[in-house]
């Protein structure tokens, strides 16, 4: 087993071993759609800080060490940065994605499988927020499929909220026994003559389906009554909205605006110029 895998192995463990504390039971769906070898391209919502370990748990029936695009202010904290960089996962700044670009490119086309969160950020509202092209690009250029992922639960455990009195976020939540789904859906794929910004709408829409899909089993959904800060407004959940959420969500410029999902018809009109 080489270097990187052994890192990732270790890390692997620790994740495990810290679902195991917390008693979190974790479900996945369809990670028959993950090929067992040959590039893949993961498009996943965003919904806590912890979303890969989830995400790399639930795709563990197929074998692969997925390599995460990770913000790149993770390889300033203290002990993160070599075996981040052991592990090969891609940094993202996204004041000069070129460089993220490049170092995904290389390893879609070694083989590898790759997971990008194109919303660039963890929404307010839990809706699938505005989304980067970079998933279009790098698939029509490396020919690799993309299996759409829709992540929930894990945002009860930490994950973005409207700040307090203090102006923090909310603490990370130590309760036992809450539960999170994965759901791996059909794969994609990008043909040479795909126009990049209408194929990325489709992407979230399609992300919109497999999210609410999970947001509205039966575990999932706020208990009569329940203040629920953590589930999206328009299924019943007290989050923002997302016209709510739009001073709080840092969306890139270059991102495409939402056409799906629950969006003012404003929103829909607009679009955003090229990039990543």
């Amino acid at each position: 087993m080489s270097g990187p895998e052994r890192t990732y192995r270790v890390a692997l463990g620790l994740g495990r071993a810290a679902l195991r504390v917390l008693d979190l039971r974790l479900t996945g769906h369809g990670v028959e759609h993950v090929p067992t070898s040959g590039p893949v391209l993961l498009a996943a919502t965003h919904v806590s800080y912890p979303d890969f370990v989830f995400v790399q748990e639930a795709a563990r029936p197929s074998g692969r060490y997925v390599r995460f695009m990770t913000r790149h202010d993770v390889w300033q904290v203290p002990g993160l940065s070599r075996p981040m960089t052991a592990m090969r996962h891609v940094p993202v700044d996204r004041q000069a994605p070129a460089g993220a670009y490049v170092l995904a490119r290389g390893l879609l086309r070694e083989g590898e499988a790759v997971c990008a969160f194109p919303e660039a950020g963890i929404s307010y509202s839990y809706t699938v927020r505005s989304l980067m092209r970079g998933v279009a690009s790098l698939a029509r250029e490396t020919g690799a499929p993309v299996v759409p992922v829709a992540v929930w639960g894990p945002q009860r455990v930490y994950s973005v909220g409207l700040p307090d009195a203090r102006g923090k976020g909310p603490r990370p939540s130590l309760r036992r026994g809450r539960r999170a789904d994965v759901s791996f859906g059909a794969p994609l794929t990008v043909d040479a003559g795909d126009d990049l910004t209408e194929w990325t709408r489709h992407l979230g829409a399609v992300l919109t389906d497999q999210l609410e899909t999970l947001q509205r089993l039966e575990h999932h959904r706020p208990r009569p009554g329940e203040h629920a800060p953590w589930h999206p407004a328009h299924l019943g959940g007290h989050a923002p909205t997302r016209a709510q959420a739009a001073h709080l969500d840092d969306v890139p410029r270059s991102a495409i605006t939402p056409t799906w999902g629950p969006c003012s018809p404003s929103d829909a009109s607009r679009s955003s110029p090229a990039g990543w």
